[in-house]
C-alpha cells in the first residue's frame, strides 16, 4: 500500500508491554501502521479525535473510562469509526455490550497475529469480524431474557452479599419490591437461589466482583 492508503491503527490497552507488542506486529505489516497508543479509555477518546484512525483496537477493562464507554463515546462523535474489541474477556455479556456499543469486531488476546491483521483489514473494508466461537456466545446472549436496569442494580447488590433489607435501604424501595426483583432475576437466569444467580452473573460477565 502507498502511504496514502496505509491502514492507520490506534491501540488502546492499559498494559504497556502488550501495546508495544501490538504496535510491533502491526507496523511490520507493509499495509498498516500503529499511529498512537492509549493507556486508558479517556486517552483513547482524545487520541481518536486527534488522529482519526482507520481502525481502533480497544481493550474492555481499562482505568479512567472503560472500553465500552469509550466505544460509545467515539461512535457518538463518529458513526464511521471502525473499532475492534481486543480483550481477555469472552463472556456473552461482554461480547454483547462491546458489539452493541458499536464495535465492528471482537477478538481475544490469544488470537494469532495473522488473524489479528486479517481482522484489521476486514473491518477497514467496512465488514464485521466475529470469530465463530464469539458468534456462538453472542447468539446465546441474544436468546437470554434481558434484565432491567433495576434488576441489574439488585443483582449487583446480591453480588456484594447484601440482604433484601440492605438492598431496599440502598435503593430506597420496599423489601417486598426487592423480593419481587430477586424472583424475576432467578427466573431470567434460570437458577434456584441467590448464590447461583451471582455465580451465573459473574460467569456471563453481567456483574464483576
Amino acid at each position: 500500500m502507498s502511504q496514502a492508503t496505509t491502514i492507520r491503527v490506534l491501540i488502546a490497552d492499559d498494559h504497556a508491554i502488550f501495546r508495544q507488542g501490538l504496535a510491533t506486529i502491526i507496523s511490520r505489516d507493509p499495509d498498516m501502521t500503529a499511529i498512537a497508543q492509549a493507556e486508558n479509555g479517556f486517552q483513547a477518546i482524545a487520541l481518536f479525535r486527534q488522529h482519526q484512525p482507520d481502525v481502533t483496537l480497544m481493550d474492555l477493562r481499562m482505568p479512567e473510562v472503560e472500553g465500552v464507554e469509550a466505544i460509545s463515546a467515539i461512535r457518538a462523535e463518529s458513526k464511521s469509526a471502525r473499532i475492534i474489541v481486543l480483550t481477555t474477556y469472552d463472556s456473552d455479556e461482554d461480547i454483547y455490550r462491546g458489539l452493541q456499543a458499536g464495535a465492528k469486531g471482537y477478538l481475544l488476546k490469544e488470537t494469532e497475529p495473522d488473524e489479528l491483521l486479517n481482522a484489521i483489514r476486514t473491518v477497514h473494508r467496512g465488514q464485521k469480524y466475529i470469530p465463530p466461537d464469539v458468534g456462538a456466545k453472542l447468539v446465546q446472549r441474544l436468546s437470554n431474557p434481558e434484565l432491567s436496569e433495576r434488576e441489574l442494580e439488585v443483582l449487583r447488590s446480591l453480588a456484594q452479599g447484601m440482604s433484601n433489607a440492605e438492598i431496599a435501604a440502598a435503593l430506597s424501595i420496599g423489601e417486598g419490591t426487592v423480593k419481587s426483583h430477586v424472583n424475576r432475576i432467578l427466573n431470567k437466569l434460570d437458577v434456584s437461589d441467590r448464590t447461583q444467580a451471582v455465580i451465573v452473573a459473574v460467569k456471563r460477565g453481567i456483574v464483576n466482583l
